[in-house]
């Protein structure tokens, strides 16, 4: 997968939308979407884009991919998989992005953004049920409890995401107990659990041309 090692911000301005990329930053005065909110590049601030459908549809799947950090072969196989299940397939693929444990570890607050929090995982500073998962795709069950490894614990860069993690908020289908570093899935989420602006029936009329 080709992976983006450019400037971050540059995207939620591509995007004209806070993605949260920066962690902490983007909730300062500091976030560079704040600062400039029009598209980036020469001549971002003059030129005016007439979308067609089509463009529209794009934007929106480039979005979902920068926000949930998944490249596009990954993305197109969540896509077969919601196409695949009982239900409304926009809601089925919101839930399985959601339930991705670089997603999860992020909503539970144990990390400032998605890049980390796959960081954090691949170096294996994670458990689910008392087992090491160092796999940012594992998709979670109802009941799993994730947990900081005992040794890991006192990482400045968990703390201090667990101590800013009343700005974000937790979703209801996640509990926190920050005293033991753990966080349990009370239920699968669902559509109304994502509160990002995203229009996902957008990418499913792209991928079903």
């Amino acid at each position: 997968m080709a992976r983006y090692i450019g400037p971050v911000c540059r995207l939620c301005r591509r995007e004209d939308m806070k993605l949260f990329l920066k962690g902490e930053r983007c909730y300062t005065d500091k976030c560079s979407y704040e600062r400039r909110a029009y598209p980036p590049g020469q001549h971002g601030q003059s030129r005016r884009w007439r979308k067609s459908d089509y463009g529209e549809q794009l934007r929106e799947k480039q979005k979902m991919k920068r926000m949930y950090l998944i490249g596009e072969r990954q993305f197109l196989g969540y896509y077969k998989k919601a196409s695949r299940m009982k239900g409304v397939t926009g809601d089925n693929l919101m839930q399985l992005l959601e339930r991705r444990l670089d997603n999860v570890v992020y909503r539970m607050g144990f990390v400032c953004d998605h890049a980390e929090a796959r960081q954090l995982l691949c170096h294996g500073h994670f458990t689910i049920n008392g087992r090491r998962v160092d796999i940012p795709s594992y998709l979670v069950k109802e009941g799993d409890v994730i947990e900081v490894k005992e040794s890991s614990r006192q990482m400045e860069k968990i703390k201090e995401a667990l101590g800013a993690v009343e700005r974000r908020g937790v979703p209801d289908w996640i509990s926190l107990n920050k005293e033991n570093f753990q966080g349990t899935i009370k239920q699968l989420p669902v559509r109304e659990d994502v509160t990002a602006s995203i229009r996902e029936h957008l990418v499913i009329e792209l991928y079903s041309k």
